[in-house]
């Protein structure tokens, strides 16, 4: 009964229309009180211990990086030089398009923000260049959930924080993961203009307009060189690496590119503070949720449920895939991973799969909920930068959609996708 009045109450405060932070504090004291064996105090406790962590420190500085690029003139450099490489192809925009996302990934570790800092620049351009509003806006939004694939990744460092994994081997297992989705991503652009007839630039770049475009661009392509070679190469942490990223990020926006004006810093700073505030709020009170399962011996219950369906290790995966990505629909991404890490993990490990690729699989999954509704809040986004309604953009962004979940496939089924680079890290 302990584990229906949680869920009851959480669903029924989400159907209130209760932001999803609050919703889920409000069912965990629901739940306390209902079952009287934790004092009332275990809510506020939890609040505060949960985000007394070292490697969640990384959350807020790569937010404020990802704000400084995205107005420190990054995007544009970053399209250019994916233009070069493929806008003379059939659909050249929208592949241009993915990949800057690709690129941007790399810089932000957000789905939402790569989508408001590439959709404002590639939206318009692509209309201007003959494609419908509805698909350039669906392409953004569905190449912007890369943002939490290609590291650095915010919800790498949630689920390495949650389920005790090196999030340096995390972010190092997105990168093939990451650039799959993107090829995925790349194809359907490519059929689907083909079959509109989007023709990309007359003109073939040359390789001298490449390296233009490239040196032009070198400080925002060098960012992923510095962040992961810092990692990998043991001077600094992830968390710390979020700071260097803010202090090269300033330093390129004001002093290289000039293009960051020092009056733009007190709005970026409430903006990433705003964006702190919600995400630490949502971790705070899905860790105590999480621990309310755990005490009610939730997980367990949950696990014999599941090998009661089947003992099949394909089988219980798929059930797992499924379920993550009914829940991406209607939960945010960082309160999937802080709930639910506790219940499928030990489920995963002892099916044999390693946590660091199933915590791929995790992300990958919960960031197809980028562009699902209700709760896609990608979809949200494009929509405020294009004006088009999210009914419209939901079924122009299905076909990805299909394509996301085929490559999420083969990540889950071959393991060496996510793990061959990691082995280079031992």
């Amino acid at each position: 009964m302990t584990a229906v009045v949680l869920f009851v109450s959480f669903a029924l405060f989400l159907l209130l229309s209760v932001p999803i932070g609050i919703a889920i504090g409000l069912s965990t004291l629901v739940t306390i009180i209902y079952s009287g064996s934790m004092p009332l105090e275990f809510l506020a406790q939890g609040l505060i211990t949960s985000i007394d962590s070292f490697p969640l420190m990384a959350v807020p500085f790569f937010i404020l990086a990802g704000e400084i690029m995205g107005k420190g003139g990054v995007s544009d450099r970053l399209f250019k030089v994916a233009n070069t490489i493929v806008g003379n192809k059939t659909g050249g925009f929208a592949i241009a398009t993915i990949i800057t996302c690709m690129f941007f990934a790399a810089i932000s570790g957000s789905g939402p923000a790569t989508v408001a800092a590439i959709g404002g620049i590639m939206i318009p351009a692509m209309v201007r260049q003959g494609y419908d509003k509805k698909f350039a806006t669906a392409v953004v939004c569905a190449a912007g959930s890369i943002g939490v694939i290609i590291p650095p990744s915010i919800p790498m460092v949630i689920y390495g924080v949650v389920g005790s994994v090196s999030i340096g081997k995390l972010f190092i297992a997105g990168i093939i993961p990451g650039i799959l989705v993107g090829i995925g991503l790349m194809i359907w652009a490519y059929i689907y203009s083909k079959k509109q007839g989007y023709k990309g630039l007359a003109k073939k770049s040359t390789f001298k307009e490449f390296l233009i475009a490239s040196w032009d661009a070198k400080w925002a392509l060098l960012v992923p060189v510095i962040i992961l070679g810092g990692i990998y190469g043991g001077i600094f942490t992830p968390t710390e690496a979020a700071v260097v990223a803010v202090v090269y990020g300033f330093i390129a926006g004001v002093i290289l590119y000039r293009e960051l004006k020092l009056k733009d810093l007190p709005q970026m700073f409430v903006d990433t503070a705003v964006t702190t505030a919600t995400i630490m709020l949502i971790v705070g009170t899905a860790t105590a949720f999480g621990r309310v399962l755990t005490v009610e011996h939730i997980p367990t219950l949950v696990t014999e449920a599941m090998l009661s369906i089947s003992t099949n290790p394909i089988v219980i995966i798929l059930l797992i895939n499924v379920l993550l990505l009914i829940v991406g629909c209607f939960m945010d991404t960082l309160a999937a991973i802080i709930i639910l890490t506790p219940l499928l993990l030990p489920i995963a490990v002892n099916m044999g799969y390693d946590p660091i690729h199933f915590g791929i699989i995790m992300v990958v999954n919960l960031a197809i909920g980028f562009i699902t509704p209700p709760l896609g809040v990608n979809l949200f986004v494009g929509s405020g930068i294009s004006g088009i309604s999210i009914e419209k953009i939901a079924k122009a962004v299905m076909p990805f959609f299909v394509a996301m979940v085929i490559t999420l496939l083969f990540i889950t089924f071959i393991p060496q996708l996510s793990l061959y680079l990691v082995g280079f890290t031992k």
